[in-house]
């Protein structure tokens, strides 16, 4: 029986990895479930998993939790300290699916314990890809990707030479406003920036989708976790989301991943590895299809990609300040501080100010080290909202 843990539970992956371990339930032993604000979901899910443990990400919500859970055997814990010290019970495999960079230090500490590490959380190898790959090796753990687009290269790698890959293409769905023209962009509003039209996700990443930062912390991931060179990796706007990455090889081959938009493929993947095992997805109907449609992304309407490479090219912990910077103007945007376009903006004029501090983004990669970036970076948003608003 192995032994997981899934950090995050009561978000969409979460409750996707959920909904394929109630179908083998005799084949795990639940260690610990965690989640946010969602106190009846998470107490629940404990409950019928017979999870060891509930954590909550918030302090003040635990004797909700507690209250929840009277009567059964699971423990109930809260806080960030709480989260961590979850990770570090043992467990074979975890799902990090924590959103944002809050996902990390549970990472690290589940790495320690030589779990194998499914990673969801993109924030971790965005913000600091290297010190979660040495994390891994050092202590004998592995991690696997689950974001669809990695998960798709992973799989068309196996039994392939790195030497002999030429590039690496993931794709876009091109979020809410694929088709919309830029003046249009301007007026964006939130409501209709939360709607996608393929995937069902959590508001925030569908925001990102819409705005292409999803996809420019994508690029930035196949750039960490595969190794490959920033002028390797393209990206192209795919209207079906059916064809999730392609990998190109140096005699001219390309091997394209092709699935329905279904988290639970990526998940059932990096849950049943090296094994591959029936899935409740469906199975496409390409005559029925008919067609599939790709696009060069238009680099004036998603300047977010551009910055990725920006990132990519300089290095140290600038992917930190792009992550912070990108998760900060995001709370302004969903309060309506700021526009649409606003974001990326903002994050470039924050990038350019770190640019000039080579002293900080170029320290050692150490989780405090960029946990204090990402505050910096957070505090330099704030403060460039301060200067545009007089």
């Amino acid at each position: 029986m192995r032994k997981i843990s899934i950090f995050g539970a009561t978000g969409s992956i979460g409750q996707n990895t959920i909904d394929l371990i109630r179908r083998d339930l005799a084949g795990y032993d639940v260690v610990a479930l965690t989640g946010g604000a969602n106190i009846a979901r998470l107490a629940a899910d404990a409950i019928a998993l017979n999870a060891d443990i509930a954590v909550t990400a918030y302090d003040d919500r635990l004797d909700d939790l507690r209250a929840a859970l009277a009567g059964s055997t699971v423990k109930a814990a809260a806080g960030q300290m709480a989260l961590v010290e979850a990770a570090a019970r043992p467990a074979d495999w975890v799902m990090s699916a924590i959103v944002g960079i809050a996902g990390l230090a549970p990472g690290l500490e589940a790495l320690k314990q030589g779990a194998t590490l499914a990673l969801a959380n993109k924030e971790s190898l965005v913000c600091a890809g290297a010190l979660l790959l040495d994390t891994a090796k050092r202590h004998g753990a592995r991690i696997l990707p689950v974001d669809s687009e990695h998960s798709a290269v992973f799989q068309a790698l196996v039994g392939e030479d790195m030497e002999a890959v030429e590039r690496i293409i993931i794709t876009a769905s091109g979020g809410a406003f694929r088709d919309w023209p830029l003046e249009q962009l301007r007026q964006a509003t939130l409501a209709q920036a939360s709607s996608h039209p393929n995937w069902d996700m959590g508001q925030r990443i569908t925001i990102d989708s819409a705005s292409m930062f999803n996809k420019a912390m994508e690029v930035i991931e196949t750039h960490e976790y595969f190794g490959v060179k920033p002028d390797q990796i393209e990206v192209l706007v795919h209207p079906e989301s059916l064809v999730h990455a392609m990998v190109g090889f140096r005699d001219g081959a390309l091997m394209a991943h092709l699935g329905a938009p279904d988290m639970r493929h990526a998940i059932g993947y990096a849950l049943h590895w090296p094994e591959r095992r029936k899935l409740p997805v469906a199975r496409l109907d390409l005559a029925k299809i008919g067609q599939l449609n790709f696009v060069t992304p238009d680099p004036a309407r998603f300047p977010a990609l551009a910055l990725a490479y920006q990132v990519m090219a300089r290095g140290g912990m600038m992917g930190t300040v792009f992550n912070g910077a990108k998760e900060r103007v995001l709370d302004h945007f969903i309060a309506s501080r700021i526009g649409f376009l606003d974001m990326a903006t903002i994050v470039e004029q924050v990038m350019a100010y770190f640019e000039g501090q080579s002293s900080l983004i170029d320290d050692a990669m150490t989780l405090d080290n960029v946990s204090q970036i990402d505050q910096l970076a957070r505090q330099r948003v704030d403060l460039a909202l301060v200067e545009r608003t007089g």
